[in-house]
């Protein structure tokens, strides 16, 4: 419950720890930060699983991951194919690329606390759990398919050099080659990357610092020999057939050159004629291991503060050592042995073995980096509960905070990838994979940028919703320039994610982000909805519908819906009660059971709630205050006050008696019944009296509200749910009435009443679910009136001229009229016998327009009423819907009550009806 010392500010940020055990706290002592990480009230607190430091935690993995094999195989790919100046540029415009994502990685980090998952936990609690977890499933699978590309590739290498049939001299030749070997070695060493990980992150990050240590050793051996090795030459075969003589040079300005520029030939080992595209999307898969570091999220001490930190550190030192490596490999070795012989780091190395070690070295702890990262994101996955019982087993934990079982999930598939034997084609799709992820945190940091919410502010502030933006186009130009099939599939995998998960999960408490930006556009256009530009051309209906007890008036709400034209509708209702005497609003907790309800009845509908001590009060705030601008009621709809008992609609329709026990939102389907109360027996005592019935009608009427009344709704033919909403109504009519008939010497049809009549019933069969009803407008006559067919005509040329399609149907209603008293000139009916004049005299009111609404009151008798009843039930066919003309509630207050009895016999037992005062013009002839 809020008040002084409730939340203050709600993300996750931090919560102040063992705030349970102050004495004398209670509940509504809540802290004022609310979040999920932990600050006791000494320090920071201290996670068990919460060990790595910035250095081991992001820089040793994220360093290790891009540079993996491609360091030592592909330098000379690359710069042999496209030149040096080429390869500068593929190198700087694929870490610009990565650039702009590290930057919104760097400003999503630093907004709050980020617990495990990486890339999944940033994107999930931003775009939600649909995308969150489309994309984080995608990454797993990334992951997974890349450790098992880096343990096929370390089986290769270690095959090439000591296998049966290796290639490369001098070799041991004492391991057997083949399928299942390879399977074997393969399994060999996934089982090493196992144990470690098993073991924990604390001996994960030793490990990978060890190899860390080894891989930058060796290239300071290759940096070393391009000093120290002579010119030599280096005889490069061809599948042990071929050979040929190519030369390092040493530092050579004639060998930079002839190396400066592209010449892109085919690739020896596919074939395949290069390109700028083709070499350029091998260069860029050794720059896709940014998000390395980001994955070790739930084992870092300051998850906040290390990943930007490391993140850049680690993409600035990746990028000095290959623009070094591009330099000098360009200014020392001829192109001859680059395209010649990709390995030519070993040819050219003090001591040969130093680069095998490297090769093997980092294709180890890049299986180890995707093998822990993977399970980190699939334990994140897990414990969100979003794919169910399948994952429910990878929630847990060891003593350590190590998770076990989802390392052991991972393990399992990384083993099923290694089956496959070959991943080359796989190899390009992972990529892709990983640019999707790294789309994904762009759209995240472009979303929280352009939502303009107040409590994103990140420390790091070097980012803008420009780089965001570059950093989509990029990765998307990126993803169908490696792989365009690749790129298509992975999209087209990502929305069935997105919709599976849509459609399974629950609402989250992680917040919304598509709400704060619905909210920046809807504020900025609501802004332009100007209302003195308002033209009847575009007029809509704006209804404000008031609800008493929604279990006896949901046929009516649905009723409502199809009336609104696209235009505002509001649920109101009125609590009675005065602040003053309560400790807190009780209203606000019943806005989440209300809107249940409009979820339950699929009716789009705003909801609006009030406290009053009187309803007529309420509904006098509501339609003051509902809405905002441009968009406010500018029609109330009121049930009928009769002595009708409706029935229980909960106890008819399924979704309230075989729906799920929780919405989305964790209302409770008891909850929700036990909420409203039953429906009213003909007795009971109500919150209304006849008297302030009326005078809302008349309160509404003065503010210049449209009103409505419906009567009978809870008896409108309810769809079967076999049956279309259109076939339920073919063949039926809704009959118009355009005509006062507690007034019939109005003198003509054509009144903005009778038009705003007209105008609500085309609406209705504008609807789909309606349009197979016709629509009938009746034209009273006498039997002496001569000018009736000129009437029809005039009346046909006004239909015609609203695009109005409707019968007329002329209604002779001679006996209806000879009940009629005529007003004479002092105001009162002739023929005062009858019931109406007996229960209530004329009272003696002043001249003019007051004396005229309240003598209008008094001409008709029951009789009259009784007999325009009986008129509009005599008229064939099978209507569903009356819409009727409602006068103006009289001035006199005293003559209230009369005024009801009179609506109350003009519409017994007609059905669904709808009684309309309209007082704003609505219809246009003009373009």
């Amino acid at each position: 419950m809020s008040t002084e010392s409730s939340p203050l500010l709600s993300y996750r940020l931090f919560h102040v720890a063992g705030e349970a055990e102050m004495p004398g706290a209670t509940q509504e002592e809540a802290p004022l930060v609310v979040g999920v990480g932990g600050l006791a009230s000494g320090g920071p607190h201290h996670d068990p699983a919460r060990q790595l430091s910035t250095f081991f935690g992001v820089v040793v993995p994220t360093v290790l991951s891009m540079f993996s094999i491609v360091v030592f195989m592909r330098i000379g790919f690359v710069v042999g194919h496209a030149g040096f100046l080429q390869s500068l540029l593929m190198l700087v415009v694929a870490y610009l690329i990565i650039s702009l994502t590290v930057l919104s990685v760097c400003a999503i980090s630093t907004n709050g606390a980020v617990q495990a998952g990486g890339a999944y936990f940033m994107i999930s609690r931003t775009l939600g759990p649909e995308f969150g977890g489309s994309i984080g499933l995608m990454f797993f699978l990334a992951n997974v398919c890349a450790c098992g590309v880096y343990v096929l590739g370390l089986v290769e290498a270690i095959l090439d050099v000591f296998g049966a049939n290796g290639v490369e001299s001098p070799g041991a030749k004492a391991l057997p080659q083949g399928y299942l070997y390879s399977f074997l070695y393969g399994s060999l060493i996934l089982l090493l990357c196992l144990v470690v990980c098993l073991v924990g992150a604390q001996i994960y990050s030793k490990a990978a610092f060890f190899i860390f240590l080894v891989v930058n050793i060796v290239l300071v051996t290759i940096f070393a020999s391009f000093f120290a090795v002579s010119p030599r030459e280096v005889i490069v075969s061809r599948d042990g057939n071929q050979s040929r003589d190519a030369y390092f040079t040493g530092f050579n300005i004639s060998t930079l050159r002839d190396n400066m520029y592209a010449n892109y030939s085919r690739d020896y080992t596919t074939s395949n004629m290069m390109s700028f595209a083709t070499v350029f999307a091998v260069m860029f898969n050794g720059c896709t291991g940014i998000m390395a570091g980001s994955n070790m999220s739930g084992e870092l001490k300051n998850a906040s503060s290390s990943i930007p930190k490391g993140t850049i550190i680690a993409l600035v030192y990746t990028f000095v050592i290959y623009f070094l490596l591009f330099f000098m490999t360009s200014f020392t070795c001829q192109r001859d042995l680059l395209k010649g012989d990709y390995g030519f780091f070993r040819a050219i190395n003090v001591w040969p073995p130093f680069v095998l070690i490297g090769i093997y070295a980092a294709s180890l702890s890049a299986s180890m980096s995707n093998l822990i990262g993977a399970s980190r994101i699939l334990h994140a996955l897990a414990k969100d509960d979003l794919f169910g019982v399948v994952l429910a087993p990878a929630k847990r934990v060891s003593k350590g905070g190590n998770p076990w079982v989802a390392v052991l999930y991972t393990w399992a598939l990384v083993q099923l990838v290694l089956l496959v034997g070959k991943l080359n084609t796989i190899a390009g799709i992972v990529t892709v994979f990983y640019l999707v992820a790294y789309a994904a945190v762009d759209l995240a940091c472009l979303a929280l940028e352009w939502a303009s919410a107040p409590n994103f502010r990140p420390t790091f502030q070097l980012f803008s919703w420009h780089t965001c933006l570059l950093g989509i186009v990029s990765c998307l130009v990126m993803m169908f320039l490696i792989s365009p099939a690749g790129a298509s599939g992975s999209l087209g995998l990502m929305l069935l994610l997105l919709g599976f998960i849509h459609l399974r999960s629950a609402a989250s408490s992680w917040g919304y982000i598509s709400q704060a930006l619905i909210f920046h556009q809807v504020r900025k256009y609501l802004l332009l909805l100007d209302i003195r530009k308002d033209h009847v051309k575009f007029w809509r209906p704006q209804i404000l519908l008031m609800v008493a007890n929604p279990r006896g008036g949901s046929q009516l709400i649905k009723f409502i819906n199809h009336l609104k034209k696209g235009g505002l509708f509001v649920l109101g209702h009125v609590e009675i009660g005065d602040l003053d005497t309560m400790p807190s609003d009780p209203i606000q907790a019943h806005y989440n059971f209300w809107l249940s309800l409009v979820d339950k009845l699929n009716v789009k509908a705003f909801v609006d709630l009030t406290l009053s001590p009187s309803v007529r009060q309420g509904t006098q705030h509501l339609l003051r205050i509902t809405g905002l601008g441009g968009m406010k009621p500018n029609t109330l709809v009121l049930g009928f006050y009769d002595s009708c008992v409706p029935e229980d609609y909960f106890l008819q329709d399924p979704a309230f008696s075989q729906a799920r026990e929780n919405d989305e939102f964790g209302v409770d389907l008891t909850a929700l019944q036990a909420h409203f109360p039953p429906v009213r027996e003909g007795e009971s005592q109500r919150a209304l009296s006849p008297g302030e019935y009326v005078a809302i009608i008349s309160d509404a009427v003065k503010m210049h509200k449209n009103v409505c009344l419906a009567r009978y709704f809870h008896l409108l033919e309810k769809e079967p749910p076999s049956s279309s909403s259109k076939r339920r109504v073919e063949g039926c009519y809704i009959d118009v009435w355009p005509l006062n008939l507690l007034r019939p010497d109005t003198p003509t049809y054509v009144d903005i009443c009778s038009l705003f009549l007209l105008q609500m019933a085309c609406i209705l069969t504008m609807v789909s679910s309606w349009k197979a009803a016709r629509l009938r407008i009746f034209l009273c006559v006498e039997s002496g009136d001569l000018g009736w067919v000129g009437k029809e005509e005039k009346l046909k040329e006004l239909l015609t001229k609203l695009r109005i399609k409707a019968a007329i149907k002329t209604v002779t209603w001679d006996q209806v009229v000879a009940l009629q008293g005529h007003p004479q000139a002092g105001g009162e009916p002739q023929g005062s016998e009858g019931p109406a004049s007996e229960a209530a005299p004329l009272p003696q009111a002043p001249p003019g327009k007051e004396a005229f609404l309240n003598a209008a009151t008094f001409r008709v008798t029951d009789e009259y009423l009784a007999s325009i009843n009986s008129l509009l039930l005599r008229q064939g066919g099978q209507t569903a819907v009356r819409f009727l003309y409602l006068p103006r509630p009289p001035a006199d207050t005293s003559q209230y009550r009369r005024y009801l009895e009179q609506l109350e016999i003009l519409t017994t037992g007609l059905g669904p009806t709808l009684l309309i005062h309209g007082l704003t013009p609505v219809t246009c002839t003009e373009l």
